[in-house]
C-alpha cells in the first residue's frame, strides 16, 4: 500500500462489476477538489482495470462477492465470503481513515459500505436506475444519503435525494474531429452510433449486422462492438471498433445512438441531447431495470425502443427512420427537461455529511 499523503482529507470511492458503476464515481472525483486524497476500494473486475489507469487515485483490492438471485448452492457460501470481504474492507478503511465514502453501488460496494458504517464513517451512495438494485436496497439501510438519477426514485425513502446522473467532463466536451475516420464518412448523411455497453452486447451486434445494408443506404454507421467482438465486416461508411476510451468524441459525432438502456449510458445521451434507440437487456438475464429505464425515456419523448422478445428487423428500421426523421422533436423534449450538474450537487452532499460527522 502506498504511503498516505499528509495534510489532505482522505475520501474513499467504491463500486464495480460494470463500467456503469465506475465512471460515475470518477466523474464525482473530478469535482472533489485538491483538498482530498482519493482512494478506491474495489474487486478484481473492470473497476481495477479502469481505476488503475487514472492518476492520483490509490486502488485497494478486496474479494467481492456477487449476490446470486437464483437458488444455487453457491449461495450457501455467500455469508462466509461476505463477512470476509467486510473484514478486508474494514482493515483498509482503518488504515486510510477517510472522512467519507462515496458508493456507486453494485455488489463490490456493499462490503465497503457495511464496513464503513461499523467504523462510523459517513456514506453517500448513488443509484442510477429508475428501480433500485438489490445491492443498493441493502446499502440504503447503511448509508447516510442515497443520491438518485431519476426524480421518480427519490420518493422511495427519506434518505433519497434527486441529483441526476454524475457524468465525466470528457463525455460532455468531446470533439468528433479527434476521430481519425471522420473523413471517410459521407458528410451529407446522419451518423448512427451503436453502443452495446462496456462489454458489448451480442444481441445488438447481431441485429445491426443483419440490417447493416439497409442502414447504410441512408446513414453512416459507427459500431462499438465490445472487446473481442469485431465482425471484420468491411463496407463503405461502416466503422467498427472494439472499445472507445474517448467516448465523448464518438458521442459528439453521433446524430442518433443505438444502445442498451443502462442508466449511466442513457443519462449521458440525454445530457448531450442525442436521440436514442434503446434495446434493453432482457428480463431473462436481468432484473428488468433496463426495460423500466427505456419505457420511461420513451414516455418522456427522448427515445424509441424495442424489447428483444418483440424485435423484428422491419420494426427496427421503421423506428430508426422515425427517430431520425423527427430528431428535432426528440432533441427539444430533452432540452426542455433541463440538465444540471449532478457532480457538484453530490459533492455538496458529501461535504455536508462530512461536516456533520
Amino acid at each position: 500500500m502506498k504511503d498516505l499523503l499528509i495534510n489532505k482529507k482522505r475520501i474513499v470511492l467504491t463500486g464495480g462489476g460494470t463500467a456503469g458503476h465506475v465512471y460515475p464515481a470518477l466523474a464525482v472525483r473530478e469535482h472533489l477538489g485538491r483538498e482530498y486524497e482519493v482512494h478506491y476500494i474495489g474487486g478484481s473486475g473492470m473497476e481495477k482495470e479502469i481505476v488503475q489507469k487514472e492518476t492520483g487515485i490509490t486502488f485497494h483490492q478486496i474479494e467481492a462477492v456477487k449476490l446470486q438471485r437464483k437458488l444455487t448452492a453457491k449461495n450457501l457460501l455467500i455469508p462466509y465470503k461476505f463477512l470476509k470481504s467486510v473484514k478486508m474492507a474494514k482493515k483498509i478503511l482503518r488504515e486510510i481513515n477517510p472522512v467519507a465514502i462515496f458508493s456507486k453501488g453494485g455488489f463490490v460496494a456493499l462490503p465497503v459500505v457495511v464496513a464503513g458504517r461499523k467504523l462510523n464513517i459517513p456514506v453517500v451512495s448513488h443509484e442510477s436506475d429508475l428501480t433500485m438494485g438489490l445491492a443498493n436496497k441493502i446499502i440504503l439501510r447503511y448509508c447516510n444519503k442515497m443520491c438518485v438519477a431519476f426524480e421518480e426514485t427519490s420518493h422511495l425513502s427519506g434518505k433519497c435525494i434527486y441529483t441526476g446522473q454524475p457524468i465525466r467532463k470528457g463525455i460532455l466536451k468531446g470533439n468528433k474531429n479527434n476521430l481519425s475516420f471522420v473523413a471517410s464518412l459521407d458528410g451529407k448523411k446522419k451518423n448512427i452510433l451503436v453502443v452495446g455497453g462496456s462489454s458489448g452486447a451480442k444481441f445488438i451486434n447481431e441485429k445491426v449486422v443483419e440490417n447493416i445494408d439497409s442502414l447504410l443506404k441512408k446513414y453512416n454507421v459507427i459500431h462499438i462492438t465490445g472487446k473481442g467482438k469485431i465482425e471484420r465486416l468491411e463496407k463503405p461508411r461502416y466503422i467498427q471498433i472494439e472499445y472507445a476510451h474517448n467516448m465523448g468524441d464518438f458521442l459528439n459525432l453521433a446524430d442518433v445512438v443505438i444502445s442498451r438502456a443502462g442508466s449511466g449510458a442513457i443519462n449521458e445521451f440525454k445530457a448531450l441531447n442525442i436521440p436514442m434507440f434503446l434495446i434493453p437487456l432482457s428480463k431473462a438475464c436481468s432484473r428488468g431495470d433496463q426495460i423500466e429505464n427505456a419505457k420511461l425515456y420513451c414516455k418522456l419523448g427522448y427515445a424509441e425502443m424495442l424489447e428483444e422478445e418483440e424485435f423484428e428487423n422491419e420494426k427496427f428500421i421503421e423506428k430508426i427512420e422515425n427517430l431520425i426523421k423527427n430528431d428535432k422533436i426528440f432533441i427539444k423534449n430533452m432540452e426542455k427537461s433541463g440538465n444540471f450538474d449532478a457532480c457538484e450537487k453530490i459533492v455538496e452532499i458529501i461535504k455536508d455529511i462530512e461536516l456533520k460527522k
